[in-house]
């Protein structure tokens, strides 16, 4: 995966397959480290799944044998100095937490976090999200508990509604971390 946005929208699309009703997204850059934190309320993982969940022949789906999107994102941690930490209560939810070196040349993009975002929004209105951005800069949240009660009625997956979440996400981005970690560091 070529960037942060994808493995946002692969670690997602496993907490909404793991029946989540909330989503939390937390980005924060801080002491030349970006932290991509992802925590779902869905049903969890029992130890023997979360040991091995790293391993890409280990998958909970039924329609293939492997499962690259946990390793990948490890990989990809770990190539920029970083690292992977999981945690899941069964029933509870689950955390996946990476870490990335900043000034890394291996450190992958963050993307287009603002389209994955409101991709996921679209096409599952039902699910709620909370989000935020923090670096030194500024702090930038997003939560859609509160939009859905000040749309009063209107579905957060209008396309109007969409393309005002689109564009706060990034300008929110630009805000708080100043376009730089789109950037392939040089």
């Amino acid at each position: 995966m070529k960037d942060l946005s994808l493995h946002l929208m692969d670690i997602a699309q496993n907490s909404i397959a793991a029946g989540a009703n909330l989503i939390k997204i937390l980005l924060i850059c801080k002491d030349g480290i970006l932290s991509f934190s992802l925590s779902d309320d869905g049903k969890g993982m029992d130890e023997e799944m979360l040991k091995s969940v790293t391993d890409p022949f280990t998958t909970s789906r039924t329609t293939r044998k492997v499962g690259l999107g946990i390793p990948l994102l490890k990989q990809s941690a770990e190539m920029s100095g970083g690292m992977l930490k999981m945690q899941s209560i069964k029933g509870k939810g689950t955390t996946v937490q990476a870490s990335f070196v900043v000034d890394s040349i291996d450190r992958i993009p963050i993307g287009s976090i603002d389209e994955t975002l409101t991709s996921l929004i679209m096409a599952t209105p039902e699910i709620d999200y909370d989000v935020t951005f923090q670096s030194d800069r500024a702090v930038f949240e997003l939560n859609t508990v509160d939009i859905k009660k000040y749309l009063n009625g209107v579905p957060i997956n209008n396309t109007e509604v969409v393309s005002w979440i689109a564009k706060n996400i990034r300008e929110g981005i630009k805000e708080v971390f100043g376009g730089v970690l789109n950037e392939i560091p040089s």
